[in-house]
């Protein structure tokens, strides 16, 4: 039976959805889901421990998120909100989405700051009715660092179901502690449970720290508006696998290989798919996985709980089964978990 859209629905109260994060990251809730036996037991983040192994090889997404969120005015005073998704080759131009930018022009100049100022240079067609319109802006600015510029005049870019205004708090708590590559409009979030300590931790029991870049879009939190999942337009990804990680899977084969959330999965699954093996490669990916798709590439995966009908959801239910799955986000939902990118997470193995 072919699955639709609608089959990744489940009803989740507002008030699960968390707003903030916990103040110690790793005392989260994780609940360990078995695939072989369909069990699960309620645990909390710290408990990883028991759950690694001398040689196993621990892949953390090393993404930075920048202040993608930036307010801008029109001459006539109105504000308009500019969400910086992605650069593209062109000097200084970007591929953004817009709030209350439908009276703007092209070729019209908000001002962000008198040393700042976003050039609306084209809005792209719509292959789609389930894509979301874009425009390519052009960004004016003093200096030489782009990212200098957005740390002085943008915020972090919280997703929208967290229903307040980003804080100070908020840029450090929306980052992880090993981000390192910046160029991610959202936060890979189940690698924010993880503290210094607990990774040295882990490291001590002989378990190997891998690293990939996949700069995350904000097609992540898009669900899937057709009930059709196969006439679903995937966002495309950036990623890099160094040659570091390239050689701890060559040299470590006895161990198990956990992602850290599903963009690590996705990265290491669209180079598996592609050479059969993990290699050292630049690439972008818009690989789309839900059931019955077969996931190769890892054989334990740590991630947050997503939305309905999201790709994600759809991904995790390919890893671990769709029944199997939608049983423990309905405990999780009775055991009142807290969902989303502040919430608690799963170990799926």
């Amino acid at each position: 039976m072919t699955l639709k859209t609608s089959d990744f629905d489940y009803n989740l109260p507002k008030e699960l959805i968390a707003q903030n994060p916990l103040e110690e990251r790793e005392f989260c809730k994780m609940m360990v889901l078995d695939k072989k036996t369909r069990t699960s037991q309620s645990k909390h983040f710290y408990d990883i421990l028991d759950y690694l192994k001398k040689d196993d090889i621990l892949v953390l997404n090393d993404t930075k998120v920048y202040p993608a969120r930036v307010i801008a005015k029109r001459k006539t005073g109105a504000s308009v909100e500019v969400f910086l998704l992605n650069p593209i080759d062109k000097k200084n131009q970007w591929e953004a989405l817009t709030k209350n930018a439908k009276r703007v022009k092209l070729e019209e100049v908000l001002d962000v700051a008198e040393e700042f100022k976003i050039k609306i240079v084209e809005k792209k067609t719509v292959q789609n009715e389930n894509e979301i319109p874009k425009y390519i802006v052009e960004l004016i600015y003093e200096g030489d660092n782009v990212y200098e510029i957005l740390n002085k005049y943008g915020s972090i870019p919280l997703p929208p179901y967290i229903s307040r205004q980003s804080t100070d708090k908020d840029v450090s708590d929306y980052q992880t502690v090993f981000a390192k590559n910046i160029g991610s409009a959202a936060c890979p979030t189940a690698g924010l449970h993880f503290t210094k300590e607990l990774l040295e931790k882990i490291k001590s029991k002989g378990v190997h720290i891998a690293y990939v870049t996949l700069n995350v879009g904000l097609g992540t939190f898009m669900p899937v508006k057709t009930d059709n999942i196969e006439e679903h337009v995937m966002h495309h990804e950036s990623f890099e696998i160094p040659k570091e990680t390239q050689r701890l899977f060559e040299e470590n084969k006895s161990g198990s290989i956990v992602a850290v959330g599903t963009t690590v999965l996705r990265c290491l699954e669209a180079t598996y798919k592609k050479y059969g093996k993990i290699v050292a490669t630049k690439d972008t990916t818009d690989i789309f996985i839900y059931p019955p798709y077969k996931i190769k590439s890892i054989d334990k995966l740590i991630t947050n709980f997503h939305l309905p009908k999201s790709t994600l959801i759809m991904l995790v239910s390919a890893f671990a089964g769709k029944d199997f799955i939608f049983e423990a986000y309905k405990k999780a939902v009775d055991e009142k978990y807290r969902f989303f990118s502040y919430g608690d997470c799963m170990l799926i193995y």
